[in-house]
């Protein structure tokens, strides 16, 4: 299809300039507004603010504020480095957001907090198996580095640091919040480096967090999108009736909300959890913080 071609050929442009899940889902959110052009019979390189508006106001029932404004901004991204006309900052749209805001209210479901408690419980159904242990490092290595899915799963056992002071640590190569690789050494327990020692006797090297096969063997690396049916398989065996049901942001909402209960600042929450904005950390904690 000549949308498909319209799509590859645009994308070819920014390899290697983005991280490859920024990419997806920048691909994903063009390809929405591409064939919504296509079926209006509008050049999407040539739009004006009335019909972009009218792409806004088209799906306003159909999505959440939260998502309109994320394909508002991947777009708003893909025409101007394509260099075509971008009407998503023209008062027309500004306007429609606004009223599709009003409208529907910006109140954003957030993840369910997996905290202290809940990491606990789950640990509890953990058995000595090779899934028991590799869930074990994965609930542990969530819970203290505080990171996203992808993250945890491109932890390496070389990325595990001793220094001379005796501090364990484990080297972050590449995160969505340091586009450029410039790395982050993020420290952990003694507990959980002797948990990774006890899983590299399994897993040998490579990655720490793997996918394992039906016959038992392992394979190179755990998918980002495994955690959450991981962690929903645990939260189902430990009895907990958790909604909406756990997943790999929950991991970093519940270390968050136990930092605060324990005194933490503000900016060092942001600091362990790779937050840049307070905003975006304010809006996770006053969704489940009690009074």
């Amino acid at each position: 299809m000549i949308e498909d071609n319209m799509i590859e050929q645009t994308f070819r442009r920014f390899d290697g300039a983005f991280a490859p899940n920024t990419l997806r889902a920048y691909k994903a959110d063009f390809k929405h507004l591409l064939y919504w052009c296509d079926e209006q019979k509008l050049d999407v390189t040539k739009l004006n603010r009335k019909d972009f508006a009218s792409y806004l106001t088209h799906y306003a029932d159909a999505l959440s504020t939260s998502t309109i404004r994320r394909r508002l901004a991947s777009i708003s991204t893909i025409l101007d480095l394509s260099g075509w006309d971008n009407p998503t900052s023209t008062s027309e749209a500004i306007i429609t957001m606004k009223r599709i805001q009003r409208l529907k209210g910006s109140w954003q479901k957030q993840a369910s907090p997996l905290t202290q408690s809940v990491l606990t419980k789950l640990l509890e159904v953990c058995d000595d198996s090779i899934a028991g242990q590799r869930n074990k490092v994965l609930l542990h290595l969530g819970y203290e580095t505080m990171r996203r899915r992808s993250e945890l799963c491109s932890f390496c056992f070389e990325d595990l640091i001793l220094h001379p002071s005796g501090k364990v640590a484990i080297k972050l190569n590449y995160s969505k919040t340091d586009q450029f690789g410039a790395g982050k050494l993020l420290l952990i327990s003694k507990g959980l480096h002797e948990l990774i020692n006890d899983w590299k006797k399994i897993a040998i090297d490579g990655h720490i967090l793997r996918g394992i096969k039906a016959n038992g063997a392992l394979n190179k690396k755990l998918s980002p999108g495994s955690i959450n049916i991981i962690l929903q398989n645990l939260q189902s065996n430990a009895g907990l009736n958790i909604e909406p049901l756990l997943s790999g942001h929950s991991l970093r909402v519940g270390r968050a909300l136990d930092l605060l209960e324990a005194g933490e600042s503000l900016p060092k929450i942001m600091l362990r959890g790779g937050w840049k904005t307070e905003s975006t950390v304010i809006r996770y904690l006053r969704a489940w913080e009690l009074d």
